[in-house]
């Protein structure tokens, strides 16, 4: 019989299909979305999430892609995040896109509890931030040229 403060640890598997569901259907006023990059990833590891930019900031109107990876260590240690789309944001390295922990609080503490939503839903919360809101942003559209950390040159298409 367990104590009556303890809690149940949900594993991993059934944790990422949770946030599955949940993705699929919609989240909120569905300016955040999120799911699988790849139906056959049966590790479920790679994800894609969209951002529409937030009202009156120089984000509004345009729609950020970002690729999150959770390793095998997932939820006890955060998913790697990546902005696919170029953006000018003070967490964000310039050149590879990728959402720098040190510089994102809840990447930095993270807790098991958090979700790869939350994640969403606060970079489009920091995007309204302060220092952020205004930053001058690269051209929309110029999501050709970034490079990953191997060096390669990473191209989108849409077809």
């Amino acid at each position: 019989m367990e104590s009556e403060g303890s809690t149940v640890i949900v594993p991993r598997s059934f944790r990422l299909l949770e946030e599955l569901e949940r993705g699929e259907k919609g989240i909120g006023d569905g300016t955040v979305s999120y799911g699988m990059d790849d139906a056959d990833d049966v590790y479920m590891q790679s994800w894609t999430g969209t951002i529409i930019g937030p009202s009156n900031t120089v984000h509004e109107g345009r729609i950020y892609q970002l690729k999150l990876f959770c390793s095998h260590e997932y939820p006890e240690k955060p998913p790697s995040v990546k902005f696919q789309s170029r953006i000018n944001m003070s967490c964000v390295n310039q050149e590879t896109g990728v959402v720098e922990p040190s510089l994102f609080p809840m990447l930095r503490d993270w807790q098991r509890e958090y979700t790869m939503e939350n994640i969403l839903t606060r970079l489009k919360k920091e995007m309204a931030s302060p220092q952020n809101r205004k930053l001058t942003q690269p051209p929309e559209g110029n999501d050709e040229g970034r490079v990953d950390p191997k060096g390669l040159v990473l191209r989108c298409c849409i077809m």
